[in-house]
Parts: structure tokens; C-alpha cells; sequence
């Protein structure tokens, strides 16, 4: 007998602890990265095994965060619904972008990383992901976007904000590392001249959205986790900038703009 999916499905329980236990969990990663820098780029010292080239890496990477969403929204037939199909979008603007199409814009000098940080990356995306499949599968007949509520408008809008700055930011730095491919250069323009690591700042504000524009516990996991992991690199960045050009504009900051 094939089993249907819904039989084997957690219960919305299971699924709050899940949900639990992945948001705990991004609290000592959080602290460790104030302290292990994730070895990619810059911070990539050749100890940590295998290399992959940077744009087969994101793809690797990436791609769960396209294809479980895509399987999700066939089985619960989320064109059949407005909402669901609207968060879908959302969702797959992002990370079609940033699996199919960014990797592709990166320089062809990019540093390539380790195998085992695209393994713990593509791990990460299914679980992120799967996690929000299984809540749109169990509250699918209840999902909804109300345009009056003020989750859904500032939701979507620091959603389409975020995604603008996270977009522009990492253009910029990628054109910066074409134009100079042996090195890195003081970024410039943009929301650069206010903080360190814009793009981080931009992802950090989407993620945030997303968890109000569905106001669901995944994406408020999805949030936190995004700032866990980007909160701390910024941070590295921006001393790394600081000791390494004399030059390095004193008033930005390393993620949050100062005039916030």
C-alpha cells in the first residue's frame, strides 16, 4: 500500500516543537560564529577539506530552497488559492535569484568553498524549507493575506525593501570583485555608505517581513536564523574592513544604519 503524504505528515504539535527545537538551536550557532568565522571568501584558510567551485557551490546549496517549495505548492495545488499563491511568489523571487541566477553574476575569481560548507548549507535550506512545507500543507485551508492587516502590508513591504537592498548590495560587490579580481576594494554607493554589509542588512529585513507577511512560527525560525548567522559575519566584516584599509569611511557601522 503507498502511503499518502498527509498520513505521515507531523502533527501541527510536532510541527511547533520542531519549530522549537530549529529556533533553540540558532542561539549557540549565533555565538560560535561570534567567534569561527563560516569559511567562505575572505575567511576561507584551505583547512577545511575540498573545495567546490563558488557557483556550483551556491547552486548546490541553494537549490533545496527552489525545489521543496515547488513540490509543496503542486501537492497542496496552491494555484487554487490567491494567498498561497502570492507567498509562493514571494518566496520564489528570492530563491530562484539566489540559486539560479546570482551564482552566475558572481566573478569568475571568486573564492571557492569547501564541500563541506555547501553540505551544511544545502542541509540547512531543506530543513528551513521542509519546515515551511509541512506548516502550509496542515494550515492550507487556512492561510490567508488580509490586505487591511498590518502584518500583510508591512510584511510584503519590508519584504520588496529588503530584497531591493540585498540586490543592489551584492551587484555593487560583485562588480567590485570583476573589477578587481586579485583583491578586495572599499565598497561603495548604495546603503554602503552607511554600514559595512548592506546585503546582510537587506536579508535580515526580508526575512523579518516574511515572517509577518505569514505569520507563521517557521518564519519567525526562518528570521531568526537569518539573523544568527549574518549578524555575527557582519560584524566580522566590518572589523575586517576596519584593519585592513586605513582609509575605511569611520562613520559606517557593521549591519545597522546609524540614523535607525
Amino acid at each position: 500500500m503507498i502511503l499518502q503524504l498527509s498520513n505521515i505528515l507531523p502533527s501541527t504539535e510536532l510541527l511547533s516543537e520542531l519549530s522549537w527545537s530549529w529556533l533553540i538551536i540558532a542561539v549557540p550557532v549565533a555565538v560560535c560564529l561570534c567567534f569561527i568565522n563560516a569559511p567562505y571568501g575572505r575567511y576561507n584558510s584551505g583547512i577545511w577539506g575540498p573545495l567546490v567551485n563558488a557557483r556550483l557551490g551556491w547552486i548546490l546549496m541553494e537549490s533545496p530552497s527552489v525545489v521543496i517549495p515547488l513540490g509543496v505548492f503542486i501537492y497542496v495545488r496552491g494555484w487554487e488559492s490567491s494567498a498561497i499563491t502570492i507567498l509562493f511568489c514571494v518566496w520564489q523571487i528570492h530563491y530562484v535569484h539566489r540559486a539560479w541566477v546570482y551564482p552566475f553574476r558572481l566573478a569568475r575569481a571568486s573564492s571557492p568553498m569547501p564541500i563541506v560548507l555547501t553540505c551544511f548549507g544545502g542541509i540547512f535550506n531543506t530543513i528551513n524549507s521542509s519546515l515551511h512545507g509541512v506548516w502550509l500543507i496542515l494550515f492550507r485551508d487556512t492561510v490567508a493575506l488580509v490586505w487591511t492587516d498590518y502584518n500583510t502590508i508591512i510584511g510584503l513591504l519590508l519584504f520588496v525593501i529588503g530584497m531591493i537592498i540585498n540586490v543592489d548590495s551584492c551587484s555593487r560587490l560583485t562588480c567590485l570583485k570583476k573589477e578587481k579580481p586579485e583583491g578586495y576594494s572599499i565598497p561603495k554607493g548604495g546603503m554602503f555608505r552607511w554600514i559595512s554589509c548592506p546585503n546582510y542588512f537587506g536579508e535580515i529585513i526580508q526575512w523579518f517581513g516574511w515572517a509577518l507577511l505569514t505569520w507563521s512560527f517557521p518564519g519567525l525560525t526562518f528570521a531568526v536564523w537569518t539573523l544568527a548567522n549574518l549578524g555575527p559575519r557582519a560584524r566580522a566584516h566590518h572589523r575586517w574592513y576596519i584593519n585592513n584599509f586605513v582609509d575605511y569611511p569611520p562613520q559606517r557601522k557593521a549591519l545597522i544604519p546609524k540614523f535607525f
